[in-house]
């Protein structure tokens, strides 16, 4: 690794644009957002090992007893944890030798700034954004099946088991898709919620992707159930929406809805293809809108003993560290970003699913 070619550009000017990167990137406008940043609590490990923490937390009614009597003894709650390494995540970008002549005769031409440095620095938002993406990837998996897994990685993949309850994971009385006629969603939700309230969980927030949710618009018991609710009268039930069917689970259960529609963009061989990390049909019920932390630990080379001279560096969020260089042979100008960062769900006893593609055997 060598100095950039464009040091000074690199010196004067990339801290600031990094910073208006990340600030671009986690603005609500309209662009992707960031499930885990809404639903995780950043958290430093100094041994670089994430733990999720499974808490079984009841409460048991006091006992009555007579004055000078002794107290009768009660069973501690469990405490269990599953523990794991903190992986590294990473891409780089580079500038052929090609755009390296084509920004030199920018600069030797005095052409606008803010041109040539859209076209000098035009890697640092992807691999800022790799970083954040395969992030998301990993929760939106973890967080709808208890596995977080680095779907089409290039490199090692990723496999996070935060060991949901096998108990807390529900099926369907008749699968929701194809079958609006038969299926019952309400009874299905009402099931999870029977569920919670004799464990003692008060679930706040349920979150489904497009596939369930086209199924609840469609099925009969859930339109009845609005019409209802609504003091509609006939047989004409208007279509239902997302706002319609997310203020029925506010009216029903005190729960709010969530939807989540979200496609990860990944890069194999050159080939870009997009997935969903979410488990299709899958809804999660949460007893709150944070769940657990996202656990990072410093990479090797954000050490200043471990800096390589020459090579210019950017902190970013505090776990990912953004980099310039450049290389010969062939003439490369990279830039580069890596982190040691996980998304963890804790209390795992307090998060219930349903599985709407398959039913009660």
């Amino acid at each position: 690794m060598e100095q950039s070619f464009y040091f000074e550009y690199v010196e004067k000017y990339f801290p600031g644009l990094v910073l208006s990167i990340v600030e671009k990137l986690n603005e609500r406008n309209g662009a992707l957002s960031y499930l885990y940043r809404d639903m995780l609590t950043p958290r430093y490990s100094v041994d670089g090992k994430w733990a999720s923490v499974l808490a079984n937390y009841t409460r048991v009614a006091a006992d009555v007893v007579a004055l000078d009597s002794e107290l009768p003894l009660k069973t501690r709650d469990t405490l269990e944890a599953v523990t794991g390494d903190i992986p590294k995540l990473g891409m780089k970008l580079y500038l052929t030798e090609k755009q390296i002549k084509d920004l030199d005769a920018m600069i030797a031409t005095n052409v606008n700034l803010d041109a040539i440095l859209q076209t000098m620095f035009q890697d640092a938002p992807r691999v800022i954004a790799g970083v954040y993406e395969r992030i998301e990837d990993i929760f939106l998996s973890e967080l709808s099946t208890g596995v977080g897994l680095s779907t089409r990685s290039n490199g090692t993949g990723v496999r996070v088991d935060v060991k949901y309850k096998t108990a807390n994971q529900k099926k369907v009385n008749v699968v929701w898709n194809g079958n609006a006629a038969t299926s019952t969603p309400i009874d299905d939700i009402q099931a999870v919620i029977d569920a919670s309230i004799e464990d003692q969980i008060n679930l706040t927030d349920v979150y489904a992707d497009d596939y369930a949710l086209r199924a609840m618009y469609s099925s009969d018991q859930v339109r009845q159930r609005y019409a209802f609710s609504v003091g509609f009268v006939g047989s004409n039930i208007p279509n239902l929406s997302f706002e319609k069917v997310r203020s029925l689970f506010m009216d029903e259960w005190g729960l709010t809805l969530h939807r989540v529609a979200r496609k990860i963009k990944t890069e194999i061989n050159g080939v870009k293809q997009n997935h969903a990390a979410w488990a299709e049909g899958r809804l999660v019920f949460t007893a709150g809108t944070n769940v657990g932390d996202l656990v990072w630990t410093e990479c090797a080379e954000a050490q200043a003993a471990h800096r390589v001279a020459d090579v210019a560096y950017q902190t970013v969020d505090e776990y990912m560290l953004v980099s310039r260089y450049s290389k010969n042979d062939p003439l490369r100008e990279f830039t580069s970003s890596q982190a040691m960062v996980v998304p963890i769900i804790n209390n795992v006893d307090r998060i219930y699913t349903l599985d709407s593609k398959t039913a009660k055997s």
